[in-house]
């Protein structure tokens, strides 16, 4: 049996006593001039939000599952509803357009891209505190540092090019001292001695095993490229007008990752029970990795979902660099905002 306890000393009423420099319930006003139930409104008065993903729903979602099935988010006054991404699916179109009233994003650099071409979305929180994007190879041939790369033949996905491009570049390695191929959705082709390397999360054992104990990782944060993944977004316009509702739904998601982080095989079992098409043995073994992510010294400093100005600041700049940009390059204003964060700092830093 699941159990239903917070993280210690943290339960889910005396949750809603530390937010900001309110009470108990004063969480209803925690971000002065919003209005609560103007998102959508549920049958019994709760405010419905609905999640856009920009990918299938996996083990990123975790502590919102946590949340919900432990009643977290309802007694926020939150109905909680998860919309999966996958291909062919355009999550900031869908926020954008309204559809959805938040949505997270696998990598922060889409988010400052959508704003660059007049999409009004801003970043609340960061779920992930590093990027799990890696670079795998093998100790045959092992790819530790970037300059290992140099002559050798790299495999990533079409939209994974810029993040190679980005730290080429970071490290002052031309891009035609490297072989750039394309890859697909297995290991296959770093396997089979097509590519010195392949790319990937840290958080997908699955298709990590093939790679076995021979297995060499080097992470795009290593390598000098620091971006922010799974990370929370809106409109500008629901960070106006519905502020509040924002604080109550990251409330109840910090709540549900400090209980997976205090229970991470109950937590790994609430999110097979949510989506039964995961593996239990998997999502067992993925655990740790996710959480080793989303709770580090930042989060022990800072709280869970942190984010801060200089990480964004040097992000944009990075793509500026690469001609990235369709429009006006962002400003950091532009791309985040750390109101919701600030509103619920005490309750982040329960649980960070």
């Amino acid at each position: 049996m699941v159990s239903s306890n917070l993280p210690a000393g943290v339960s889910r009423r005396t949750a809603l006593k530390g937010l900001g420099a309110a009470a108990g319930s004063a969480i209803l006003s925690a971000v002065p001039g919003s209005s609560f139930l103007t998102v959508a409104n549920a049958a019994d008065g709760a405010a419905k939000i609905n999640m856009q993903l920009g990918w299938l729903a996996s083990n990123g979602i975790c502590g919102e599952v946590c949340a919900k099935r432990l009643g977290y988010y309802d007694e926020l006054g939150i109905e909680l509803e998860v919309t999966p991404g996958g291909p062919g699916v355009d999550g900031v179109a869908s926020v954008a357009a309204g559809r959805a009233q938040a949505g997270q994003l696998s990598s922060s650099p889409s988010l400052m891209l959508a704003r660059s071409a007049g999409i009004p979305v801003k970043a609340f929180a960061a779920g992930y505190q590093k990027h799990p994007f890696t670079y795998f190879s093998l100790a045959a041939n092992a790819i530790s540092q970037p300059s290992d790369m140099v002559g050798k033949t790299i495999a990533t996905q079409p939209t994974a090019v810029i993040l190679l491009r980005a730290l080429l570049a970071k490290n002052g390695i031309a891009e035609d001292q490297v072989e750039v191929v394309n890859m697909g959705s297995d290991m296959n082709q770093l396997m089979t001695g097509q590519a010195h390397a392949v790319t990937g999360w840290l958080t997908n054992t699955n298709a990590l095993r093939i790679l076995g104990e021979d297995r060499v990782d080097m992470m795009l944060w290593d390598a000098g490229i620091q971006l922010y993944a799974n990370v929370f977004y809106t409109t500008d316009e629901v960070l106006e007008s519905n502020s509040d509702v924002l604080a109550r739904f990251l409330t109840g998601s910090a709540m549900g990752w400090g209980y997976a982080k205090e229970n991470p095989e109950d937590a790994a079992g609430l999110l097979v029970a949510e989506y039964p098409n995961l593996d239990l043995d998997s999502e067992l073994e993925a655990i740790g990795p996710v959480l080793g992510f989303s709770f580090n010294d930042t989060t022990a400093e800072h709280g869970w979902g942190a984010m801060n100005k200089e990480n964004w600041a040097a992000q944009i700049q990075t793509y500026a660099d690469l001609d990235q940009f369709q429009g006006d390059v962002p400003t950091i204003d532009d791309v985040m905002t750390l109101d919701i964060l600030d509103a619920i700092a005490d309750i982040r830093m329960k649980v960070g």
